[in-house]
């Protein structure tokens, strides 16, 4: 047993937070990730430009948040703290500001910072008035000096941000199925950045394997590996596996009249629906660039490892359901990601970012058809992005239809909020059985509290974080995972 354990414990919340990881997620999301969001949507090509102008564009720059501030009814602009946002039912937010301009035939016309309204701040985060204050300091703002912060000021009422557990994507898992006429099906959510595609392989009674992705129902994935480049039938039977698997010659008889790439385009073209004979094959192959495992990238580049890919994906389906090897356990904690405060403001900006951008086509499109149009600046509507993003975290509602992200936080007592605030949710259904998301598994040690889940139909579903527990951030790069590699002994050719 450790000696002088209270000792390490003071030193360790000395320095750290109960509410750590989500300040440091909400931190990250403005630094980094807000910017990101931007850098995502570019340059504006509008359809309808004026008669005059050969090429025009508009071009979004640099997004910035400042600190939380009031205009009061005189016009006057002053810093705010949260104790006066509490108590006259204000939002405890900051400006959003965003570099625009416009680009005619190459040539920059005109340029201005856009305000887009205000962006709610996380209490005790990097933009946050309290942020590095002492306790004293605290004290004389009106504040109790042992909050933890981690929360949002909105209307007056306190607002927690529940992390949402999902499962990890780009990973490819293969289970027994309950329904359905495959035996087992495996699933992949493909990510990146606005795309989260799910792809479901499986294999009916006769022994042909289909995908389904998008628009693409139970499409033979032999045909899907040979429009995507390689058709030579070996070439495709050592991509899946160097050991004979009668299933994969099944399907490979399936389709042996499909000999070159454009064979297999056209076949898929007639499965999906398309009929026009001239664009049916360029069609297929945009959908297969965008909307096909779009995490390995949606270039015209990126199509023969797409088919390696499938062809891996084949073989670990069939290894799974011959028994040779076993499923990934969907419910090991190396299979789950928490999706903390960053991540889900990051989701909601996305979409409301999107709209905001729809709308500036529509009204610049409009005023040119009318031969109104002077400046951009009349052009982008002030209170649209964060009317939204104000609106989905006073009342929870998320997007991709998901409810209660945004909670009235527990003020019952100090260890009550500080539960609020580390709470975990699942996105599966309470009102299905699902026992084994449900149950304590051995990698929640340490992660996860073992006790503290309501009884009912939650239970299981609704968790919380170890008081110890920090959660870390992971940008894979392809530097850091050759040196992982190189650091555990794999020898680089």
């Amino acid at each position: 047993m450790v000696k002088e354990y209270k000792t390490l414990l003071k030193n360790y919340f000395s320095q750290h937070s109960f509410v750590e990881s989500n300040i440091n997620s909400f931190d990250y999301f403005l630094d980094k990730q807000l910017q990101g969001l931007v850098d995502e949507v570019g340059e504006i090509v509008p359809t309808i430009i004026p008669q005059e102008v050969e090429n025009f564009m508009i071009k979004l720059g640099k997004i910035s948040v400042g600190t939380p501030e009031i205009t009061e009814a005189d016009g006057s602009r002053r810093d705010i703290f949260p104790t006066e946002t509490r108590l006259r039912d204000l939002t405890y937010a900051a400006p959003i500001t965003l570099e625009v301009s416009s680009v005619i035939n190459g040539v920059t016309n005109e340029s201005f910072v856009a305000y887009l309204g205000k962006m709610p701040v996380m209490l005790k985060s990097k933009h946050c008035h309290l942020h590095g204050l002492k306790n004293d300091d605290l004290t004389k703002q009106g504040e109790d000096s042992n909050d933890s912060g981690g929360y949002f000021i909105l209307n007056g009422n306190e607002r927690a941000l529940i992390m949402v557990e999902d499962l990890a994507s780009n990973k490819f898992f293969v289970k027994k199925a309950t329904i359905g006429t495959s035996k087992f099906v495996g699933k992949l959510y493909s990510e990146k950045t606005s795309y989260r595609i799910p792809h479901t392989l499986e294999q009916t009674k006769d022994g042909i394997i289909s995908l389904s992705f998008t628009r693409f129902k139970r499409v033979p994935v032999v045909a899907l590996i040979k429009a995507l480049g390689i058709t030579s039938d070996q070439e495709i039977m050592q991509s899946i596996s160097k050991d004979t698997f009668d299933d994969v010659l099944i399907n490979l008889y399936d389709n042996i009249e499909l000999k070159t790439q454009d064979d297999a385009l056209d076949f898929i073209a007639k499965k999906i629906g398309i009929t026009q004979k001239e664009i049916r094959v360029e069609r297929v192959r945009e959908y297969l660039d965008k909307y096909l495992l779009p995490h390995l990238g949606i270039e015209k580049k990126d199509r023969i490892v797409k088919a390696q890919n499938l062809a891996k994906m084949v073989k670990r389906f069939l290894l799974v359901s011959t028994g040779k090897i076993s499923s990934l356990d969907q419910d090991h904690y190396s299979n789950k990601r928490l999706k903390l405060s960053g991540d889900l403001l990051m989701d909601l900006f996305r979409v409301n970012l999107r709209s905001l951008v729809q709308d500036i086509l529509y009204n610049f499109q409009r005023l040119v058809k009318r031969g109104k149009f002077t400046s951009l600046k009349i052009i982008i509507r002030e209170q649209l992005l964060s009317s939204r993003v104000h609106s989905a975290m006073a009342t929870g509602s998320w997007v991709g239809g998901r409810a209660g992200i945004s909670q009235n936080m527990q003020r019952t007592n100090r260890i009550d909020t500080l539960s609020h605030l580390q709470r975990v949710v699942s996105l599966l259904t309470s009102s299905q059985e699902n026992f084994d998301a449900r149950a304590l598994h051995s990698t929640h040690w340490g992660r996860l509290c073992p006790v503290e889940t309501p009884e009912g139909t939650p239970i299981g579903l609704r968790k919380n974080l170890a008081i110890l527990a920090n959660i870390t951030r992971v940008e894979p790069t392809e530097e850091k995972v050759k040196s992982l590699l190189v650091g555990a002994g794999v020898k680089l050719s």
